[in-house]
């Protein structure tokens, strides 16, 4: 469900949706991959959600409890929001949870000045 790759320095995980709509129908398992990577240390997690065309709330709610698993270990960023994806983390106010930048360099980028 998920395609994973790592940063130059191997620190930062982006993370890309191998989906195109994130919904109830694949939520819990974008959720338990997720989780699987914090389990195995990646703890600096870029989202890239740029493929992604359509969320609804259990896909927002799938990455608060990726959040939630996170805890105080890490951060969690998204980037490339846009259309419909963009409203609903404005919608929801989910922009002021999670970090956003407009692409996964920029957000590396971030991550990497906050080491």
């Amino acid at each position: 469900m998920i395609k994973v790759k790592h940063g130059g320095d191997g620190q930062i995980c982006v993370v890309n949706p191998a989906t195109d709509r994130l919904t109830a129908a694949n939520a819990t398992t974008f959720k338990d991959e997720m989780w699987q990577l914090i389990d195995k240390g990646e703890y600096r997690l870029v989202v890239d959600l740029g493929g992604v065309s359509f969320v609804n709330s259990s896909a927002i709610g799938a990455l608060v409890g990726v959040l939630k698993r996170l805890g105080n270990r890490g951060e969690i960023v998204v980037c490339g929001l846009s259309g419909s994806v963009d409203k609903m983390f404005r919608i929801t106010r989910m922009d002021k949870v999670f970090p956003t930048y407009p692409n996964s360099a920029a957000a590396a980028a971030a991550l990497s000045e906050r080491m």
